[in-house]
């Protein structure tokens, strides 16, 4: 339903679209759900998303199972799979990084290869580019993190300006100064 919706489509069945260019490109990909401007617009092959919200999975063409609610959640993704994004911008720069979940507004926004990663609360692994195996609970929690992997904050602004590996922090502004 919309202007563009399923124009590729061949022999894709069991998707969803409203609004336009939702679905564009797909082809044959399947049990895809996408609901808003240019959702899902450039899936090709890939199954089982979802995606809600104005850009949201946008770029994705052949990554599976994927959820994305929320304006430009997941909106760089292209070939990830197995991701959750839920909030404004979460997840927002990820193209390849798999099994990641971000619950907040700019949780892990600019993610782009890292994956097993948990962010749930605003901001939190907002600088996160290509780290792993990081979880952050909480607003702001392990926020300039970049590269590193194995950390876990839990509370507002824990870790919030690490760059080091393997830290656990449990507490509002737990270990909040610690950089290496």
């Amino acid at each position: 339903l919309g202007v563009n919706t399923f124009d590729a489509n061949t022999t894709g069945s069991y998707n969803t679209a409203i609004g336009k260019s939702a679905l564009g490109d797909n082809s044959t990909g399947g049990n895809n759900t996408a609901v808003g401007f240019v959702a899902l617009a450039a899936n090709t092959t890939a199954s089982s998303n979802t995606a809600v919200g104005y850009y949201a999975l946008t770029a994705n063409t052949t990554g599976t199972e994927n959820t994305a609610v929320g304006m430009s959640a997941l909106q760089a993704n292209t070939t990830a799979n197995y991701n959750t994004a839920i909030g404004r911008y979460a997840l927002y720069a990820n193209t390849t990084g798999a099994s990641l979940t971000a619950v907040g507004r700019s949780a892990a926004r600019y993610n782009t290869t890292g994956s097993n990663n948990i962010a749930v609360g605003m901001n939190c692994l907002l600088a996160n580019t290509t780290g792993s195996s990081n979880t952050a609970l909480g607003v702001d929690a392990l926020k300039t993190v970049t590269t590193s992997s194995s950390n876990v904050a839990v509370g507002h602004s824990a870790l919030a300006l690490n760059n080091a590996a393997n830290n656990t922090a449990v507490g509002k502004s737990a270990l909040g100064a610690n950089t290496t």
